[in-house]
């Protein structure tokens, strides 16, 4: 990219000087284009918060944005390879990233500083140095040091610094796959400077700085926007042009990061969603891997909430782990019995294949030591690992991505006809089969159990037509579709102060967060504080 103008900090407010130069993820331009292509005062607020008063070595840093996603449709159907439909938010990540050399030798370091908004229990910064992320090959060659000795360099962190896995295995993985170079030095007069491929390992200073808006252990893919911002970052910075082409590609390497690095066996759609989804849209995606179908229009006479239920929720937990590991075993046990042949994913079996046999096929219980004694060749996952010792619910885990699959079909289908009260009806159904679904394979919680029950009670009388649990499940966010009658926003109103009372009684810290993903959304923040009550807009 070609930067054009320049931009730095002066008493708040970004000026021009010759300084400091910003490069955004989608556009090469000045302050006052990043600030368009990056929602406008959050991008200023941003900007003149970084307190830089020049760029790297080449006087210029890069910033990058990306948002969090509400899943209406799919969930974790998305490792079996279903269709999933994700809604971006309105709230994201800004990642700046420079580039400089100093210090003596042996003081490489990558700075990772974060100011989230809602960063409860994480430190604000750690430093990294780079001499710990390589190692000799034998050759005189540096090479970045293998996910084992990753994980021994985590176990050093403390708790409040195991956020930074999501930043600096970025930069790991972009080592192993070849697209920077750690060297010992570059050729003479040759600087620092952004695009460069090489990472100077003995002098070099990274910096990146982070502020999310994406409220953490929510269900709405906080984890993906800082890490498809903080990669976004990288490959502009070091110049990793197949990413900075491609959102597709930038998604599947921030799943890599989650997968390796950070250790959590996530599908694709929060990335892909956070990379390629679009302001106001329905992104339709096929996970197999991934494939974007297109972006739909959300019709005008519905409207989609995501209510937090109060309930943390982790897609790095055990019951996702064990509800995906246990899709992966069934698979494996259709494809030996299907007469077709191999799966590559499940939701190649349809129901009706499933329910005229094949379903017998799959034991409602199988311990993981006797699924290994039967199939050497593993699950074919490599995300998980089977535990020997545990027993898994392999029936009900391959049958919730099959039947996801053919809901979101039909929804999707659904979207696309004329306005009409039977419309919503089966929206709605659709997605309460779905929320019904994740608790049959353990993914429910009583919080969003409750959420459900109550707008189902309300019902269609008075605009409430579906909810369902979004994304990994077990506690996080709530999907709610009404109509647009200003009835249904008003019950909405009660429900939100209904569930606020009842975390004032139970006397728990969580933020109550409502969301509307309509075309100006709005995010709705009943402080639980002493001094009022009142809902901040």
């Amino acid at each position: 990219p070609v930067v054009s103008k320049t931009g730095s900090k002066v008493d708040g407010e970004m000026a021009m000087t010759p300084q400091l130069q910003f490069i955004s993820a989608c556009n090469v331009g000045d302050v006052g284009r990043v600030r368009a292509e990056f929602d406008g005062a959050n991008a200023d607020v941003f900007l003149s918060s970084l307190d830089w008063t020049r760029g790297g070595d080449d006087g210029a840093a890069v910033v990058t944005r990306a948002p969090g996603r509400l899943d209406v449709m799919g969930g974790i159907a998305d490792y079996s390879g279903s269709l999933v439909l994700q809604l971006p938010l309105r709230e994201g990540c800004f990642a700046a990233l420079r580039r400089r050399t100093g210090g003596a030798e042996g003081l490489g370091a990558l700075h990772v500083t974060s100011r989230a908004t809602d960063g409860a229990g994480r430190g604000e910064s750690i430093n990294v140095p780079l001499e710990s992320l390589v190692c000799s090959n034998g050759e005189g060659e540096l090479v970045p040091i293998s996910w084992e000795q990753w994980a021994s360099l985590k176990s050093t962190w403390s708790a409040e610094q195991q956020w930074a896995a999501y930043v600096v295995g970025g930069l790991l993985v972009l080592m192993h796959e070849g697209h920077i170079t750690p060297v010992r030095a570059r050729p003479a007069g040759k600087e620092c400077c952004l695009g460069d491929p090489t990472l100077l390992i003995g002098r070099e200073q990274v910096e990146i700085v982070l502020q999310s808006a994406v409220p953490e252990g929510k269900g709405v893919s906080s984890s993906a926007a800082v890490e498809v911002a903080s990669l976004s970052a990288f490959a502009h910075g070091f110049g990793v042009q197949t990413l900075i082409d491609d959102a597709r590609e930038l998604a599947l390497c921030a799943q890599r990061v989650e997968n390796k690095a950070v250790g959590a066996p996530c599908g694709v759609m929060d990335q892909m969603a956070s990379a390629t989804g679009q302001s106001g849209q329905l992104m339709a995606l096929v996970c197999q891997p991934a494939t974007v179908e297109g972006h739909m229009p959300l019709p005008a006479h519905l409207r989609l909430w995501g209510i937090d239920s109060g309930v943390r929720h982790s897609v790095g937990g055990a019951d996702y782990g064990s509800v995906r590991t246990a899709a992966f075993m069934g698979r494996t046990l259709l494809s030996r019995t299907r007469a077709s042949g191999p799966l590559s994913y499940a939701i190649h079996v349809t129901p009706s294949e499933l329910d005229s046999g094949l379903i017998n096929c799959l034991p409602e219980q199988l311990r993981g030591s006797d699924f290994l004694a039967s199939e050497a060749q593993g699950h074919g996952d490599s995300a998980t690992r089977i535990d020997a010792a545990r027993t898994y619910a392999v029936r009900a885990c391959v049958r919730h991505p099959i039947m996801e699959n053919w809901r979101v079909q039909l929804f999707s289908q659904l979207l696309a006809a004329p306005p009409s009260t039977r419309q919503l009806q089966t929206l709605g159904e659709l997605m309460f089969q779905s929320h019904a679904s994740y608790s049959l394979v353990g993914l429910g919680s009583d919080a969003t159990d409750d959420l459900v029950r109550r707008v189902r009670n309300v019902g269609e009388a008075r605009g409430l037509y579906g909810a369902k649990i979004t994304g990994g499940g077990s506690g996080g966010t709530v999907c709610i579709l009404t109509d647009d009658s200003e009835q249904a926003v008003i019950i909405m109103i009660i429900i939100i102060f209904l569930f606020l009372l009842l975390l004032l009684l139970y006397k728990t810290k969580s933020r109550f967060l409502i969301y509307d993903y309509m075309e100006e959304p709005t995010l709705y923040v009943p402080c639980l504080c002493s001094d009022c009550l009142h809902p901040h807009r």
